[in-house]
């Protein structure tokens, strides 16, 4: 007597092959409406599933394999003598294989050229619950659930039967695939229907594994879809610091206007302009900090250009990434063997949440989307700002706001010259700012600063001011705001309050 096999696959590369093989080995095939008709002209031998239940395919396919003759023939256990009569009675046979893949709802949830319903449409019912079905039973049923399991399959079926190790291995990645497909599902559900969010779903196909982590010592993978957002052209093979830190550069430039340039050194900026070009923003982003720039990591929101290619070529830079590159700037960089050259395929969505590991659990935030208003902000000094410093302010905040806390950032003429970061104390890194503000020759007279929280003291503020600074813009919000702005106002400078904080851990 021959062996069962069901076949019910939407996506049908291979199966073909697949399913003649089985014939070979002596399996008679099972198989759902348009997978059993494409079977049949090719002449596999096949049985349509309706014909093996005495029972038709109902509302348009949606119920099709939902029937005891296909379900007692997956779980019913060889070994169990109870199952074996209760099979027998009710005219149960076994079925040793099953071949399932799922409607395409993974890639129909996101498109906007079709409507609710034919989303709904796409979301299988039958397939789940064969997989998981002959997933539960592996110790007696294959289950496979992806065209590239066919071949090495087959071959140990050749050999005479599949190993419990493999049913084991199918079972896990059956169980995986449902698991990924009821998530979208479940996403899809919440965000369509506007449901709170109650639960936090993480399920990642993974990608591929990095050289190493933070450190060499650390293990590192890459799970999901980051390649539908950058493509490596040239170079070798991005780690997890440079994936971090290629993240925070291009974030950071896509919040500042065209013709912009930022470089990313351990995620924070040590350069940032916009420019009347794409060179002259680079150039001008490059004077902050030329010494933390080597090794660092470029963005740019504009097509990289011939002569900014050769000005890039000049120094030693990790990744190098952009929109696109003229066919001659490619010609040109990709000269250096090593660096990597990335190219921005599609904006980072401002809706992903911000996720980061604790002991038992997950915190999760909304990522720091904030925008300023420049209708919303509230001068408080005497002393009231120009357009000029007005537009460097606005630059200011947005580098702040991509800064590690304790944030001060000094701008001039729409560049950062001075940046300090990362401090315990914010008046620390107001003379780091201004430190590195003179060791590359940056004059901050009339130059603007940003802090990305409130000055809980004075003391901070008027080491700002002791630079030469005019303007400064800031949160707002301590205790001790009127002594902050007395010394503005003491010493003739503007300040603003945006009411925003940008604390960046």
């Amino acid at each position: 007597m021959k062996k069962l096999a069901l076949i019910s696959v939407s996506d049908k590369r291979k199966i073909i092959e697949f399913a003649k093989e089985l014939n070979n080995l002596n399996y008679q095939i099972l198989a759902t409406g348009n997978t059993a008709k494409l079977l049949v002209e090719n002449k596999c031998d096949c049985i349509e599933i309706s014909n093996f239940t005495s029972f038709p395919e109902i509302f348009s396919g949606r119920v099709k394999t939902l029937n005891p003759k296909i379900f007692g023939g997956i779980l019913m256990r060889r070994d169990n003598q109870t199952d074996i009569k209760q099979a027998g009675e009710n005219g149960i046979l076994p079925i040793d294989i099953v071949c399932v893949n799922l409607y395409p709802f993974p890639q129909v949830v996101n498109r906007t050229d079709i409507d609710l319903e034919e989303k709904i449409e796409n979301i299988d019912i039958g397939g789940p619950s064969l997989i998981r079905a002959s997933a539960k039973n592996y110790e007696h049923v294959s289950i496979l659930t992806n065209p590239d399991q066919y071949d090495n399959f087959l071959e140990e079926l050749k050999q005479g039967n599949i190993s419990i190790e493999t049913r084991r291995r199918l079972a896990y990645d059956a169980f995986s695939y449902t698991s990924y497909y009821d998530t979208l599902i479940a996403n899809f559900f919440e965000k369509e229907f506007s449901q709170p969010k109650t639960h936090i779903r993480l399920n990642y196909k993974s990608s591929f594994d990095l050289r190493y982590g933070e450190n060499p010592h650390q293990k590192a993978f890459l799970f999901g879809d980051f390649e539908d957002y950058f493509e490596i052209l040239h170079g070798k093979e991005l780690s997890y610091n440079n994936i971090v830190d290629l993240t925070a550069a291009v974030e950071l430039v896509n919040d500042l206007n065209k013709n912009a340039c930022a470089i990313i050194k351990h995620t924070n900026p040590c350069g940032a302009a916009i420019g009347t070009n794409i060179l002259d923003a680079y150039e001008r982003a490059l004077s902050c900090d030329p010494v933390s720039t080597y090794g660092g990591i470029v963005a740019f929101n504009t097509e990289i250009d011939e002569a900014t290619a050769q000005k890039l070529n000049e120094i030693f830079l990790e990744i190098i990434c952009a929109p696109s590159y003229s066919e001659k700037a490619l010609q040109i960089l990709t000269t250096k063997k090593n660096r990597r050259l990335v190219k921005i395929k599609k904006q980072i969505d401002p809706a992903q949440l911000s996720i980061k590991n604790v002991p038992g659990g997950l915190l999760v935030q909304e990522k720091d989307n904030s925008k300023l208003s420049v209708e919303k902000l509230n001068y408080v000094t005497d002393r009231k700002c120009t357009d000029e410093e007005i537009e460097n302010l606005k630059f200011a905040w947005v580098i702040c706001k991509h800064t590690k806390s304790n944030a001060i950032v000094y701008v001039k003429d729409l560049k950062a010259v001075g940046v300090g970061a990362g401090q315990m104390s914010r008046l620390d890194s107001a003379k780091i700012a201004a430190d590195k503000a003179k060791q590359f020759g940056h004059d901050l007279k009339d130059a603007v600063a940003a802090s990305d929280a409130f000055f809980p003291f004075a003391d901070s503020l008027l080491e700002i001011i002791s630079h030469g600074i005019t303007t400064v813009i800031q949160p707002g919000g301590s205790v001790r705001d009127d002594e902050v702005i007395k010394a503005a106002n003491d010493n003739n400078i503007s300040m603003i309050f945006t009411g925003i904080r940008n604390f960046k851990h």
